[in-house]
């Protein structure tokens, strides 16, 4: 099927969607047809509950990733979507990965990637409505990838005032991250009061304002970043 020719859910309806504690997902990356979810428990990251391990805090230290905000939104999407030996099914068939292309292209929707040399070797995209990130999902190529992006979404969604960041599913990794799971009536409440106010930033001037702050601290974003989980753990 062309790119032209491909299916997308309308982005009111996207949005209505999560703003209602939906998300969409498909049987398999081939399967044509979607259908919406609304889990009984919900996983969620409380980003004062973010857990920064030695050894990420020191991957966030070293400088080794160059960590962008929505430089590559496609990129990001297709390598969660490519099948990976830890990974071989996918959820992302070409009607969600066109959707949230045409979201992100309204600023809906974000990606945080890692790089090592130009190389796009991590990364994650989700959804972001007034206070709350929809995380959909999250790929490693090489050791810490992805803890980073997240570390550094964690970090950014602090900053620009957010509230919540919902994970959707519960898994080993989140929860060794810090993550938790809720009753569904809990995080819909949780949900309504994100949309209260909007929050001070968006996640690209969250992005920017970090960096420029580069130019008059000793220490990388990086380094901040892993001081202030450090401080707040």
């Amino acid at each position: 099927m062309a790119a032209s020719d491909v299916p997308i859910i309308a982005p009111e309806m996207l949005l209505l969607a999560y703003r209602s504690g939906l998300f969409p997902m498909a049987d398999s990356r081939e399967d044509t047809e979607i259908f919406w979810v609304e889990p009984r428990k919900r996983a969620i990251l409380p980003l004062d509950g973010f857990h920064c391990s030695r050894s990420l805090a020191k991957a966030l230290k070293s400088g080794r990733f160059t960590v962008t905000v929505d430089t590559d939104f496609a990129a990001v999407v297709e390598a969660c979507a490519s099948p990976r030996p830890d990974h071989p099914e996918t959820w992302i068939n070409q009607t969600i990965a066109a959707s949230y292309a045409n979201l992100h292209a309204l600023g809906h929707a974000h990606s945080v990637e890692c790089r090592i040399d130009g190389e796009l070797v991590g990364g994650l995209y989700g959804v972001a409505i007034e206070r709350v990130f929809c995380g959909e999902s999250m790929f490693s190529t090489t050791r810490d990838a992805s803890k980073v992006a997240l570390a550094w979404l964690v970090a950014l969604m602090r900053r620009a005032g957010y509230c919540l960041l919902d994970c959707q599913f519960m898994t080993d990794h989140l929860a060794s991250l810090g993550a938790v799971e809720i009753k569904r009536a809990d995080y819909l409440a949780r949900l309504a009061q994100a949309f209260v106010e909007p929050p001070r930033l968006t996640l690209p001037q969250a992005y920017c304002e970090l960096l420029e702050e580069e130019d008059t601290a000793s220490s990388s974003p990086g380094k901040r970043i892993a001081q202030s989980f450090t401080h707040t753990s």
